[in-house]
């Protein structure tokens, strides 16, 4: 019996020194401390807070801390500003709807593309670049980007898409990047940096992207006007046949709000 007691306490004794050795690895890096140790740890979805409408919520990290990263998702919180997005993983019809809003309006936005928009919508995408709109990149195969801790893999996710921009458009790729599905770790945030990148998260959005359960217009009015605040970043999937459908009133409603729409390389100079 002693002997069994004896083993249980250096078992225990163990797991609890295991525990705090482990603890700092797993620690958030926006919390004080260096990069985490391993990736596995320092694995996050993008998440956002609302405390009260019309304010700007609060983010898993704040403008402050993502900045040193070069990575951003409100804007100046005192002014009156949109700046909107798309996020664009393949095409189904709404998109040229989408920009027929955007022209009437007057309002430039930034569509974040993969490398299977690009290859089946040229013609979209050279329109989006004709009519003053700005492309980022979304990846070229839009992966779980915070499972890629190799750089190299990093890099050519992101210079694939690049290359292709450039061979569709002639142009050269703005280096703006969003991660999909938001999902991101620190040494992500590292190596866009490194690579000339600027991450561009968001300040509102709302559940758009499942294609056969869209939101009502009520539904996404009640989020897009009551959670609406100066400075937003706002990130709309052009793959919602809902977005599609009330933008035109939306943007309506926004300006006579008092807002108008800013140019995401104001947000990043």
């Amino acid at each position: 019996m002693y002997l069994i007691f004896k083993r249980r306490t250096v078992i225990i004794t163990l797991t609890v020194l295991l525990l705090v050795l482990c603890v700092p690895a797993v620690v958030g890096a926006f919390r004080g401390g260096d990069v985490a140790v391993e990736t596995a740890a320092e694995n996050t979805n993008w998440g956002l807070g609302f405390n009260e409408d019309g304010k700007p919520p609060t983010g898993n990290a704040s403008a402050e801390q993502l900045l040193k990263y070069n990575a951003y998702y409100v804007g100046d919180t005192s002014v009156k500003t949109i700046y909107l997005t798309f996020d664009a993983g393949f095409e189904n019809g709404n998109t040229e709807k989408i920009l027929d809003a955007l022209k009437k309006h007057n309002v430039k936005a930034t569509f974040f593309l993969v490398g299977n928009y690009i290859e089946t919508s040229p013609d979209l995408v050279k329109r989006m670049v004709n009519e003053g709109h700005t492309v980022g990149n979304h990846t070229y195969t839009h992966p779980d980007m915070s499972k890629i801790s190799d750089e190299a893999s990093f890099k050519k996710e992101l210079q694939s898409l690049e290359k292709l921009y450039k061979e569709t458009t002639g142009k050269e790729l703005l280096k703006i990047y969003r991660p999909p599905q938001g999902k991101y770790c620190v040494s992500n945030l590292e190596m866009a940096k490194k690579l000339g990148y600027k991450t561009i998260f968001w300040s509102l959005a709302y559940v758009d992207w499942y294609e056969n359960d869209q939101p009502t217009k009520e539904e996404a009015f009640d989020k897009l006007l009551n959670r609406i605040h100066p400075g937003a970043v706002v990130l709309l999937h052009s793959t919602s046949k809902t977005n599609a459908d009330i933008l035109d009133e939306l943007l309506t409603k926004w300006e006579c709000m008092g807002y108008s729409f800013g140019d995401i390389e104001d947000l990043i100079s």
